[in-house]
């Protein structure tokens, strides 16, 4: 696909979004507990977390489908509850549960949303034969949605949500119920959305390489966050790169790498030497062995080894008055 220009919304320095001190609560139980992210325009935000954690409580205040109990929110300068109309024109929303019509075609799905935000016939016309091309949706245009596959319906609600041109898009678990063959062409479509629209994304998934397509993580636990940052950043803030040595006596081994001053744990594979830089570290492993070393291999730390990292430093917090499944 040939690049585009970027979205009006996109060409301003105004953040795409910006939360301050949110907290959100649902009769006595507090959801969201003073949490403030941002995002300037193009850029893709994740939030990450259990059930429980805060996420779509957090999308709903955003998409101004709920009120805050306390704290800030604005969309491309617009606050949520100064001017609700005008933060709603410039989101997007994708939610977990399907709200397409079944029995309209794919293209009218488009068009009554067109009709929702007052689009001008020519101007729908033209941005709706645009996104049935983008999302590669244009020889279904005539099938109802009761006939397509569930990821297939996924995109038509994608492309609905960009049909009256918002600068932010908000989706709440996009790919669940899916396939991995349809998440990753869900997630093919998502990562376009920048390179071709300049749209800004905001998503909350609990899958841990749907984290990874992310600019930014954030993940939550208990209404709190507990960790942000890129990805290579969140990874390299561990400790827990590590060479892996699997031998005929993990034991021996074990000893041996104790006696040359490494400080080795036993793990499923073999023994571990933890340390910054482990392709550097090889050969001297390897010399400190009398036993016969069968496999070496380098570990990196992963998104899961970040989110337990996480958990357990929430753990670390005074469990407080409750938290809910939001």
């Amino acid at each position: 696909m040939t690049g585009r220009p970027p979205e009006p919304d996109e060409r301003t320095e105004t953040p795409a979004f910006e939360v301050a001190d949110l907290v959100v609560r649902h009769g006595g139980v507090t959801a969201v507990r003073g949490v403030s992210i941002s995002s300037p325009p193009g850029r893709v935000t994740a939030l990450l977390g259990p059930n429980g954690a805060g996420k779509s409580s957090l999308l709903g205040v955003v998409s101004t489908a709920a009120r805050p109990d306390a704290g800030t929110v604005r969309v491309f300068g617009h606050d949520i509850r100064e001017a609700p109309a005008a933060a709603r024109r410039r989101l997007g929303l994708v939610f977990q549960e399907r709200t397409l019509d079944k029995e309209l075609s794919v293209e009218r799905n488009l068009w009554f949303h067109a009709r929702l935000y007052g689009m001008k016939r020519v101007d729908a016309r033209e941005r709706i034969g645009l996104l049935l091309e983008l999302f590669d949706l244009a020889d279904r245009r005539r099938s109802p949605v009761e006939e397509l596959s569930g990821g297939l319906a996924r995109r038509v609600e994608i492309a609905r949500a960009l049909v009256h041109r918002p600068g932010l898009v908000i989706l709440d678990e996009p790919t669940n119920g899916l396939d991995p063959a349809a998440r990753a062409t869900v997630w093919g479509d998502l990562l376009r959305l920048r390179q071709e629209l300049g749209v800004t994304v905001l998503y909350a998934t609990h899958y841990m390489d749907e984290a990874e397509y992310a600019d930014e993580i954030v993940i939550l636990r208990q209404g709190r966050i507990v960790r942000r940052g890129a990805v290579d950043r969140l990874k390299g803030g561990l400790d827990a790169s590590r060479l892996v040595v699997g031998s005929a006596d993990d034991e021996a081994a074990a000893r041996q790498l104790r006696a040359a001053g490494f400080e080795p744990l036993t793990e499923p594979g073999g023994v571990a030497v933890h340390c910054a830089d482990p392709e550097a570290r090889i050969a001297e492993v390897v010399r400190a062995l009398d036993v016969p070393a069968l496999t070496v291999s380098v570990h990196r730390p992963s998104m899961n080894d970040v989110y337990l990292a996480a958990a357990g430093q929430a753990e670390t917090h005074r469990r407080p008055e409750g938290t809910i499944t939001p």
